[in-house]
């Protein structure tokens, strides 16, 4: 009887010891099997979720490069400042919380009240609208609260939304100190140009990411925009870091140093301001050249604008008018047609040029002087600006060759400043020229160039007849250029044009403090519809000192009001302000001595 009760426990044991084995051995596999789903079959998608615990990358940012002046004047800088953003997903499991918790705190189901999204929506609103510190985020940032409350709420699932970019470091201690949910600040830099609108064409402007969108900013964004570094780390449950996964090194950004000398281009801007202002005319251009390097010391227009704020920064006023914008030169060419007929032995210095009776027809058409000036010398031409003159002058040299000139001082072509938008000029040297174009070209018609060309060809007078491209950089050592013409045939030239300033010359009432300068007048109508307007355009071109040039100075003035239009009068004082104050801050001593001796012994003569 004992033995046969025995067998039952003994087989009821051995059945739960293989069951126990069996659910073990099945749990082994099941975990074996998985592990090796895992690391065998799926590996990517474990790697990417050990990633996602462990693996962070830290960035370490660069400042935007500095722009400066020749003479290390900081143009355009970079201030550090702070942007405000929110987490919306965040917050809203935040505000869930603290519903949540408060109404465990009263006795209600937690659970009910969850699953009821009306009434969970309902308190959520409650509690967000009776926190005083929304309100108070709002308030300093400065946006109507409606607005913040929808960036906020209106779509929960979103993780990242902006709520004001580049705030003050004031603005956002004080935002820290809320210690809102969700709302988090990140750390930004803003541009900041300390010259305002005076350098305004120039340097550009950057947009609210940093990006170059005009002028230098644009021009030489990867130099100043340099590369980030980026540390790529694995950190551990306690967020020690244990291990560098990747590394590169931050790439500094370069420092951009400009040609441009501050103190004349703040002088260039206020001669030229005033001047559009007085004369009532739509806008104005100036260049400031320095003729042995081709380097721009100034290049401003008016209307200008504010980098530092772009409310009113319209279009027309954020166009760079020295490079883009084209206008028939008019009387600004005599001389290189004067140079043409010395160049090509067509004349001579001393030659007497008849002109009339002050007017001719050239292939069907007039050209006329506004009296008659009989016989005339070449400085007589410039000094009463003849149309006649440079007519009869351009008829002694053959077509190609006096449009092929035009084109080798740089008409038609950029200036070489690289600067984002600049025009080619209208000139086409290689179409059929009838004898009243080549008449008109003599006198600044049949093309249209920018104040930046105007500015190289009288760079070129200046430098000897050698010509160099125009640059916005600081040269270290002088470029070589190209000899376009005799350096006696352009001495004599600038000396001829020193006669303008004379009594009965164009410009016989602007005056150069202390300097001799060689410089000529023009004035052109403004090509319309079917001909010619009633538009104007005022130019003053000029060089000095003209003993010995250092600076190539143009003004124009498009447009003035009123009766007053001719270049040597609206531009003329511009002309003489730039180079008198521009000539005394390169220390250049002054040459104004020398005149009386030169023009007594041509009177004598």
């Amino acid at each position: 009887m004992r033995s046969r009760g025995k067998k039952p426990t003994n087989t009821l044991i051995t059945w739960r010891f293989l069951l126990v084995c069996s659910v073990v051995f099945l749990v082994f596999m099941t975990l074996v099997a998985r592990a090796a789903f895992l690391q065998v079959i799926e590996p990517d998608k474990a790697r990417s979720e050990s990633d996602k615990r462990t693996v962070r990358v830290e960035k370490q940012h660069v400042q935007r490069g500095m722009i400066f002046d020749r003479n290390g004047k900081e143009l355009a800088v970079s201030v550090p400042v702070v942007s405000v953003y929110a987490d919306p997903k965040a917050l809203h499991k935040s505000l869930i919380s603290k519903v949540l918790r408060q109404a465990r705190k009263n006795g209600e189901d937690q659970q009910a009240l969850a699953e009821n999204t009306v009434e969970l929506d309902k308190r959520i609103a409650a509690y967000y609208n009776n926190d005083i510190r929304w309100r108070e985020l709002a308030d300093v940032l400065r946006i109507d609260p409606s607005k913040v409350n929808s960036r906020l709420r209106d779509n929960p699932k979103r993780r990242f939304v902006y709520l004001k970019r580049q705030v003050t470091p004031a603005v956002a201690n004080y935002i820290g100190d809320l210690r809102l949910p969700g709302i988090h600040l990140l750390d930004e830099s803003k541009r900041y140009y300390p010259a305002g609108e005076v350098t305004a064409h120039v340097i550009g402007f950057t947009n609210i990411d940093g990006h170059g969108i005009e002028g230098i900013e644009k021009l030489y964004e990867k130099a100043l925009t340099g590369v980030e570094g980026q540390r790529t780390i694995r950190k551990d449950a306690q967020g020690r870091e244990v291990e560098v996964l990747d590394e590169r090194e931050r790439v500094e950004p370069e420092n951009i140093h400009l040609s441009i000398d501050q103190r004349i281009q703040a002088i260039a801007y206020k001669a030229v301001k005033s001047a559009v202002l007085t004369y009532k005319a739509t806008s104005g251009s100036a260049m400031v050249v320095d003729v042995k390097t081709g380097e721009v010391l100034a290049m401003v227009n008016s209307p200008s604008f504010n980098p530092n704020n772009l409310n009113d920064a319209a279009p027309h006023k954020r166009r760079n008018r020295a490079i883009t914008d084209l206008f028939e030169p008019g009387s600004t060419v005599k001389p290189l047609a004067i140079l043409a007929g010395l160049d090509y032995g067509a004349i001579q210095p001393d030659s007497i040029i008849d002109t009339y009776p002050g007017w001719m027809r050239v292939g069907g058409s007039l050209v006329q002087d506004t009296r008659n000036h009989g016989e005339m010398t070449l400085r007589e031409i410039l000094k009463y600006s003849s149309n006649m003159g440079v007519t009869k002058v351009s008829q002694e040299v053959p077509k190609d060759y006096f449009v092929g000139l035009y084109q080798k001082v740089g008409f038609g072509s950029d200036s070489g400043t690289g600067m984002v938008g600049e025009s080619s000029g209208l000139f086409y040297p290689n179409r059929r020229w009838s004898d009243h174009e080549i008449a008109a070209l003599s006198f600044g018609y049949n093309l249209a160039v920018s104040t930046a060309q105007m500015a190289r060809f009288y760079a070129m007078l200046g430098s000897g007849g050698v010509m160099r491209p125009l640059t916005v950089l600081k040269q270290e050592s002088v470029p070589e250029g190209e000899r376009i013409f005799q350096q006696k045939d352009v001495e004599a030239v600038v000396h001829m044009m020193e006669s303008v300033f004379e009594k009965g010359g164009t410009a016989q009432k602007v005056h150069v403090d202390g300097y001799r300068a060689a410089a000529k007048t023009g004035t052109s109508k403004k090509a319309a519809v079917g001909g010619y307007g009633d538009e104007y355009v005022g130019y003053f071109a000029g060089i000095a000192p003209a003993s010995n040039p250092r600076l190539a100075v143009v003004v124009m003035i498009n447009e003035p009001g009123g009766d007053v239009y001719y270049g040597g009068a609206t531009a003329g004082p511009a002309f003489a302000e730039i180079v008198s104050n521009a000539l005394r801050i390169l220390n250049v001593a002054p040459d104004k001595d020398a005149v009386a001796y030169v023009e007594g012994k041509d009177n004598d003569a």
